[in-house]
C-alpha cells in the first residue's frame, strides 16, 4: 500500500522525537534525560519533502512520546503519520546504551526502518545520524520553546549533505488557559 520511500520519509518524520545523543562527558547524562524529559507528550504538526523524487509531497504527524523505562536517558515514540488518506503506524525506542545510544525506527534498518548511529545533544537541539543500508542521513531537531518543535532530515549524496524533509510540529497536550466572563 505504501511505498518503501514513503516509509523511509515517515521512519525520519518520526525520528523527529526519538532522538539518540552520545555522551561525551558524565554531565551529559543527567542533561540528555533531561532533554528525553522534555519532549515527552503528544506533538503534532505539518511536514514537507523538499528534495527528490517525492518533492513537495506534503504530510502530518501525530506522535506521542514519553521517556524510556529505567533510569537511563531515551524515549519511546507512537503515533502515525499522513499523506492524504493513508496513514502509516509509527513506532520507535532509543535508549542510553553505555556512553551512547542504540535504537530504532519501526524494525531498523533491517526492516523497513533506520538504526540510530550517532548523535549528540546541546541545549535545545539534537544532531542524530541515521542509517538504512546504503543511505547515511542526520537530524536536526530543535526545541524552541517547551510547546513547538523544528525538525530538518537530510541525507548524505556525494560528500554533501542535502536536506529532503521539513517537519515543524506543535506540543498538542499544553493546557490552554480559556479567557472569558463569568455571569
Amino acid at each position: 500500500m505504501f511505498s518503501r520511500r514513503f516509509l523511509l520519509v515517515s521512519s525520519f518524520a518520526a525520528a523527529a522525537l526519538s532522538t539518540g545523543a552520545g555522551v561525551q562527558s558524565a554531565d551529559a547524562a543527567p542533561r540528555d534525560k533531561a532533554f528525553f524529559q522534555s519532549i515527552s507528550g503528544t506533538w503534532s504538526g505539518p511536514g514537507e519533502i523538499v528534495a527528490g523524487k517525492y518533492k513537495g509531497t506534503k504530510f502530518t504527524c501525530n506522535l506521542s512520546g514519553k521517556p524510556s523505562d529505567g533510569g537511563n536517558a531515551g524515549v519511546k515514540l507512537d503515533g502515525t503519520c499522513r499523506v492524504g488518506v493513508f496513514q502509516q503506524p509509527m513506532s520507535a525506542e532509543i535508549t542510553q546504551s553505555g556512553g551512547s545510544y542504540s535504537g530504532k525506527f519501526l524494525d531498523g534498518a533491517a526492516g523497513k526502518g533506520l538504526d540510530v548511529t550517532s548523535g549528540t545533544v546541546n541545549d535545545n537541539t539534537v544532531v542524530l545520524g541515521l542509517i538504512r543500508q546504503k543511505l547515511n542521513g542526520a537530524m536536526i531537531a530543535r526545541v524552541s520553546d517547551n510547546k513547538s518543535m523544528n525538525v530538518t532530515i537530510s541525507v548524505k549524496v556525494g560528500e554533501q549533505m542535502v536536506p529532503v524533509i521539513g517537519v515543524t510540529l506543535k506540543r498538542a497536550d499544553v493546557d490552554q488557559m480559556a479567557v472569558g466572563s463569568i455571569q
